[in-house]
């Protein structure tokens, strides 16, 4: 009678021994350390979404967005060295000489990568203070963009390019977010000097009367345009600074809208925006009797 497959495994077993059954416990080691990883990840991100349905404040969602995949990436670095000691344990290596040497091994590692230990502990604040999260526009250091992604190690920066920024979390010494609550489309509007100020700041507020009962625009705009006055006397403009108060992230495409709403009511009335020139005197007195020969600079085509 021929031999069952059974019996065939089982004798194929006896003769592997002790290692077949260490080859065993490692690939179950392995497989269970992948379902742990797996089913932890599954819950934080339930739990994360969870939570963001029950909140209405965007600023809170997108936080917890944020710490969502702080957790996943920790959950995953633990499990991981958790399944390798026990790999090593089956494989005969002592894992407690290694804990000892690693904390030996830390200080000296601590002392030759002190920036990588610095970008980890800045990390780590960065999202403890809720600094930075996913979704915002920042400006950390020499670099600005949107942000893709927020580790304990690096910020990655999207630019209006499209350039991928990664910054080391250790070389951010200063935070500026876009991002939080309101922002102001702050614009600077210039006009020839023969223009009588106060006619144009009656045309800037018609403007952006305009935008604000606008079906489009109107919903970015939290307050009518606020118009600070006469900033300064440039070269060859009446420069008049004025805000808008919007929806954070909404200020360029405000600024963008109202500039070229401006420009048409500009044209239709008949207001300068002025342009380099230069004026020349040819012996005129204090009394303005002498010509006037007005130069225009144009540039070369």
């Amino acid at each position: 009678m021929n031999e069952s497959w059974i019996d065939s495994v089982a004798r194929l077993w006896a003769g592997l021994g002790g290692a077949g059954l260490t080859a065993a416990r490692i690939v179950a080691i392995i497989v269970v350390a992948w379902i742990i990883a797996g089913v932890l990840q599954r819950a934080i991100r339930a739990f994360r979404v969870r939570i963001a349905n029950r909140m209405d404040d965007r600023e809170a969602v997108k936080r917890a967005e944020t710490l969502g995949r702080v957790f996943r990436y920790l959950v995953t670095v633990v499990v991981s060295l958790i399944a390798g000691m026990l790999v090593l344990g089956e494989l005969g290596v002592s894992v407690a000489p290694i804990l000892g040497a690693a904390g030996v091994v830390g200080l000296a590692v601590g002392f030759g990568a002190q920036s990588l230990v610095k970008d980890y502990f800045t990390g780590f604040f960065l999202l403890l203070e809720n600094q930075i999260r996913q979704g915002d526009v920042v400006n950390v250091g020499d670099h600005a963009g949107l942000v893709e992604q927020v580790t304990l190690r690096f910020v990655q920066l999207r630019d209006y390019n499209g350039n991928v920024h990664f910054v080391p979390n250790g070389q951010i010494s200063t935070v500026v977010n876009m991002s939080r609550g309101f922002a102001q489309a702050v614009i600077d509007v210039g006009v020839a000097y023969r223009e009588n100020v106060d006619e144009v700041i009656d045309v800037m507020r018609e403007v952006g009367r305009s935008m604000r009962a606008d079906a489009t625009y109107g919903p970015k705009l939290l307050d009518d345009l606020e118009i600070a006055g006469v900033d300064q006397w440039a070269d060859s403009a009446v420069v008049i600074r004025c805000r808008f108060k919007v929806v954070a992230l909404e200020q360029w495409g405000v600024r963008r809208e109202y500039l070229r709403r401006l420009k048409h009511a500009f044209d239709e009335r008949g207001i300068e925006i002025p342009f380099p020139h230069v004026t020349v005197y040819a012996g005129q007195d204090k009394a303005g009797r002498a010509p006037v020969l007005p130069l225009e600079l144009r540039r070369a085509r």
